[in-house]
Formats: structure tokens, C-alpha cells, sequence
């Protein structure tokens, strides 16, 4: 998935999924489920507070143009593997922009406050045709019959989280090997820079061998934004390695749950951050967290 779609997804993903457990009352309750995500991961890694906002207080941001393109994006690529093979085509994905946007408008409403004008949206539309168009030149989707679109994966980690996310597209060869796709909207990251997108990878990887004990052959990570292909062979020695890494970092979140200790980490990327007039190195003051939120999100129970 894009990163900025993941946002969108993790919305539902990272929310605790209830658990019916039956009381000797006979009443039912929801016990929450503390889960992970790679986007969620990568946000511990690049900044505990953002994580934080995210994760334990759950705080709302304001839709961005660029999530919105990725969440239209994904869903007519989605729509075209519905189609005969030989419908396929660049005609039929772009025309099927404007209905498909129309009904994500349902699903969100929130998208409609992005343009104040027609023209502002036509153009708009105009860039996710334009990523389409970069699709068609990377894949021919006449050749193509996924297993699999829109997977949703999820692994309790023994004495860890709920490992959960959301695989756009399985392909399986005749040979039975399986190739994971992604697709990403923006654009491929630099040379020596590519760890995250990695890892995300490899988490979607790490989920599917263990819960279906079959490794993917190949992940491919697909860039529209320019046109560049990223792929990755994983092997179980390096699935081991990722395991360790996963319990590392969820290690260091209920440290910081533990300890109420979710402090900032400065970045360049901080001029992007929706949070960041809360963040107190920017003179801000976070919100009180939430009674119980920790709990809920992270399982563990802040040091008195």
C-alpha cells in the first residue's frame, strides 16, 4: 500500500478488534487486542509522540489530497482486475475515475472539503490519471490473474501484538511461488533509502509464511509516481532477523507505555506532521492521555 493510504487503512487496522469473551454472567464483553502494523511500526521509529497521537489517543487528522489520490488509485486498480482480461485497459481505468471518486464521497465525506472549486478537482483527477497511465507502462493487467486483492493478514505473535495489515495484490505462479504486490502512489525513495518500504514488505512477508506457511518468492513494490519497480527476494534466515526486529520495536513501545514517556523526535519531516502544533518541541502542549487508552492500544499500564 502507499503510505498514504496505510493512514487511512490503519485507522481501522490499528483500532483494538474486540475479542467476545464470555462472562460467568453470561455477558458478553469486548477485550482489546493490541496490534501492529508496518506504518504504525515506522511511526514508533520515526517519532514515539506521533505514534502516540496516533495509536493510544486516537486524535483525527484532516484529509490530505495526496491520501485521497492513493485511496482513488488503489481502488479503480482493484476494480480493474474485476474486468474480462481483454477490458483491461488504460481507457477503462480512467474513465473509471470519476465514478469511483463519486463514491468514495459517500464512504468519506470528509473528501469533499479538499477543493473549493470544480476546476481544482478535475485537475486533481487529472494526477491520478496520470498515475494510471504510469501503471500500464510497469505491468499489462490483460496478462495478469491475481489470487488474491485487498488481503487483509494478521498474526498473534506469541507474548507480542496482533501483526496486521492489508496486501494489495497476491499473485501465485503455476509452480505454486508467490509474488506479493504493492502498490505505491508517490514516488520510489533514493538510492541507500529504501529500508522502509522494505519493511513493510517483509512484514507482509513475515505474516504470510507463518500463517501460511509459505514464503513469497518475490515482493514488488510498484512506484506510479515514477515509474520505478523495487523487488526483493526474501529468504527464512532474514524472515528470523525481521521476527527479532518486530519484538524490538513493540519491546520499545510498552517501555514507553510503561513508562508515559512518548517524547518527540525532531526531523525534516516534522513540517509534514498534522500533530505538529501539539508537540511541545515546537512549543505545543499534548492532550491528557485518554483514561484507559494505553491499555487499550498498547496492553500494558502506565507506572503509577
Amino acid at each position: 500500500m502507499s503510505t498514504e493510504l496505510d493512514d487511512t487503512v490503519d485507522a481501522t487496522l490499528d483500532g483494538p478488534p474486540g475479542e467476545t469473551l464470555e462472562e460467568p454472567s453470561g455477558t458478553e464483553v469486548r477485550r482489546s487486542v493490541p496490534g501492529l502494523s508496518p506504518s504504525r511500526a515506522n511511526d514508533f521509529l520515526q517519532c514515539p509522540l506521533m505514534f502516540r497521537f496516533r495509536v493510544v489517543d486516537r486524535l483525527p487528522e484532516p484529509p490530505s489530497s495526496a491520501a485521497a489520490r492513493g485511496t482513488l488509485v488503489h481502488a479503480v486498480l482493484e476494480d480493474l482486475f474485476d474486468l474480462p482480461a481483454a477490458d483491461r485497459t488504460l481507457e477503462a481505468a480512467t474513465s473509471a475515475l470519476p465514478e469511483r471518486w463519486a463514491r468514495l464521497l459517500e464512504e468519506q465525506p470528509r473528501y469533499a472539503e479538499l477543493f473549493a472549486a470544480d476546476d481544482e478537482q478535475a485537475e486533481w483527477l487529472g494526477t491520478a490519471a496520470a498515475l494510471l497511465a504510469t501503471y500500464f507502462t510497469l505491468e499489462d493487467p490483460t496478462r495478469l490473474e491475481p489470487h488474491e486483492r485487498e488481503v487483509a493478514v494478521r498474526l498473534d505473535l506469541e507474548d507480542g501484538p496482533q501483526l496486521r495489515g492489508i496486501v494489495d495484490r497476491l499473485d501465485v505462479a503455476p509452480n505454486g511461488w508467490v509474488r506479493v504486490v504493492d502498490y505505491k502512489t508517490g514516488r520510489s525513495p533514493r538510492a541507500g533509502y529504501e529500508s522502509s518500504a522494505l519493511f513493510q514488505m517483509r512484514f507482509y512477508a513475515y505474516v504470510l509464511w507463518r500463517t501460511r506457511g509459505v514464503l513469497p518468492r518475490l515482493l514488488q513494490l510498484e512506484y506510479l509516481g515514477d515509474g520505478v519497480v523495487l523487488r526483493h527476494e526474501p529468504t527464512e534466515p532474514e524472515m528470523l532477523t525481521f521476527e527479532a526486529r518486530v519484538r524490538s520495536i513493540w519491546a520499545g513501545i510498552e517501555d514507553a507505555a510503561r513508562a508515559d514517556d512518548w517524547r518527540p523526535r525532531t526531523s525534516k519531516l516534522c513540517d509534514w506532521c498534522s500533530f505538529k502544533a501539539l508537540c511541545p518541541a515546537f512549543g505545543g502542549t499534548p492532550p491528557q492521555v485518554p483514561e484507559g487508552a494505553v491499555e487499550r492500544a498498547i496492553g500494558v499500564s502506565p507506572a503509577a
